[in-house]
């Protein structure tokens, strides 16, 4: 199945400053990435940082365009959990206080539960505990804020599901997706959990099917996801425009947690 992919963002700064971009799908088999201030174009530099690929701009004085698509052909074989992955997706982080939940999701769940029927469910309970709400929640939101706030969006319902998952002592981290069939188009947020050594998706907000997910990159929360950081200088996102899309019809909805290349 072949997903064409794309995005474009707007950045104004009256000074320099350097831009993070994480806008890249993990595996395209083609694509192009153009970064224009005021019309002309700008150095890119790309570096790894765990999985994910980052691209490094410095932004000159007016408004910069960023411009990427990709075409991403069929699925990849499943992603092992190697032991590095595994301590990491189980270790508090920033958004992910899972160390503050520990009672809460032993109370809520039955850790005995095989693990992809524990993982479903955990994705599940989220689901139903929130409601989705553009705009409900601020940047500095984190999972316990979601919990007792109720409702959040697409990152908020994946930092829930990450902390409540390792408050189980279940390895999970966020993944930062193009997700065709997502509406209001936009990049989307997941979840990965280790379901007997392989990284298996699940999505508690059930907005868009699991099987047409594409991989940008993935982290302890969305600190490690964000698809634009500035840093030094001034700088103003704008506006952005995402778009995805598969080739043939969209692969039915399903709940429970599915390799994604």
């Amino acid at each position: 199945m072949r997903t064409d992919v794309a995005a474009t963002l707007t950045i104004s700064s009256p000074a320099p400053a350097t831009a993070l971009l994480q806008v890249a799908a993990a595996a395209p088999a083609t694509e192009q990435l153009t970064v224009l201030c005021e019309g002309r174009p700008l150095a890119i530099e790309e570096f790894a940082v765990g999985e994910a690929r980052v691209h490094r701009v410095e932004l000159g004085e007016g408004t910069t365009t960023v411009a990427y698509t990709a075409a991403v052909e069929g699925d990849g074989p499943p992603r092992p959990v190697t032991p590095a992955a595994w301590a990491e997706a189980l270790r508090p982080s920033r958004y992910c206080p899972s160390d503050q939940l520990e009672g809460f999701a032993t109370s809520e769940f039955d850790r005995t539960t095989p693990r992809a029927d524990l993982v479903e469910a955990v994705a599940g309970w989220v689901h139903d505990r929130l409601v989705y709400t553009v705009g409900a929640s601020r940047p500095v939101d984190t999972a316990v804020d979601t919990l007792l706030a109720g409702r959040g969006v697409c990152r908020d319902y994946a930092h829930l599901t990450v902390t409540l998952l390792r408050a189980l002592e279940v390895p999970a981290r966020l993944v930062a997706v193009y997700a065709p069939g997502l509406d209001p188009m936009d990049f989307h947020a997941v979840v990965e959990a280790d379901v007997d050594g392989t990284w298996h998706v699940v999505d508690a907000t059930r907005l868009a099917p699991l099987r047409s997910l594409v991989r940008i990159c993935s982290g302890r929360d969305a600190a490690d996801t964000a698809f634009l950081t500035t840093l030094g200088g001034i700088a103003r996102f704008e506006s952005m425009t995402v778009t995805a899309t598969v080739e043939d019809r969209l692969p039915q909805t399903t709940t429970a947690p599915h390799p994604m290349p």
